[in-house]
C-alpha cells in the first residue's frame, strides 16, 4: 500500500501538539495551505523537511524512500554537550531585540542630554539672561 504523505505529516503534527496557525506562520504560508498539504498523498521533500525541521523530527523513520537518517541530523543531539544543535532561534532573537532596544535607549538619552544644553542656552540668549 503507497504512503500517504499528508496523513503521516498531519499526524505528526497532531501528536506533537503543534498549532497549525504556527506552523503556517513558520513556513510563511496561509493556513489553507496546511491543510491542502494534508490532503495530498505526495508533497514535496522540502515541504516534508521544513515541517519536520519547526516540529524537530525526524521523517527518515516513517520515510525511509524520502529521506536518509543523516538528513535530520540538525536535530539530533551531541553526544559530547547533551545539547541540540538546532537550537531555538527565538532566544537568541530576543536576546538581540533587546540588545539592539537597549541601545537605542542608550542613543535616545544621549540625543536628549546633548540636546536639552544647547535648547536652553539658545532659550537663555534669546531672552536675554
Amino acid at each position: 500500500m503507497e504512503k500517504h504523505y499528508g496523513q503521516l505529516v498531519e499526524y505528526r503534527v497532531r501528536k506533537n501538539g503543534y498549532s497549525i496557525s504556527d506552523l503556517a506562520k513558520n513556513l510563511q504560508v496561509n493556513r489553507r495551505s496546511i491543510y491542502n498539504w494534508f490532503n495530498q498523498r505526495h508533497l514535496k521533500k522540502d515541504i516534508i523537511f521544513h515541517i519536520g525541521c519547526i516540529l524537530r523530527h525526524d521523517f527518515s523513520d516513517e520515510i525511509p524512500e524520502m529521506f536518509l537518517p543523516e538528513e535530520f541530523n540538525c536535530l539530533r543531539v551531541t553526544p559530547s554537550t547533551g545539547i541540540n544543535q538546532n537550537t531555538n532561534n527565538t532566544e537568541e532573537n530576543e536576546r538581540y531585540k533587546n540588545k539592539y532596544v537597549a541601545l537605542l535607549e542608550q542613543y535616545n538619552d544621549l540625543l536628549v542630554n546633548s540636546i536639552e544644553p544647547a535648547t536652553l542656552k539658545s532659550s537663555n540668549t534669546a531672552q536675554g539672561t
